[in-house]
């Protein structure tokens, strides 16, 4: 293989890594526009292309929902660091506080058996 070969096969590799990162939020139709595409200009069969870009779209997936549960767990840290509630804890403790008014009220409608002394 010679170096013009080697060029033109990296061209390609990067041409489908580009493509590639659009194809993120492909729709399956528009991704196998995209690999015909690459196909035809990059002289990698159209099945490979698509194959390709599928297995880059799963990977891409799967880090955002990685990055995102990091970023969501850097900020409920940064938020316990402030000392500020969670939404859970939050709705944890208006449980709490209904269930003790009902309680309150239970208690003070509940008629009283012994008349207090004058």
């Amino acid at each position: 293989m010679d170096a013009r070969a080697s060029g033109d096969e990296r061209s390609v590799v990067e041409q489908l890594a580009l493509a590639a990162l659009g194809a993120v939020a492909l729709t399956g139709e528009r991704a196998d526009k995209l690999a015909d595409e690459l196909a035809s200009i990059g002289g990698v069969r159209r099945d490979e292309a698509r194959a390709k870009i599928d297995e880059l779209s799963s990977r891409w997936r799967g880090d955002a929902v990685r990055l995102r549960e990091r970023a969501g767990d850097s900020i409920e840290k940064l938020g316990r660091d402030l000392g500020l509630v969670s939404r859970t804890e939050f709705e944890e403790l208006e449980l709490r506080l209904a269930q003790l008014e009902h309680r309150l009220r239970l208690v003070e409608d509940r008629p009283r058996l012994v008349e207090p002394p004058h």
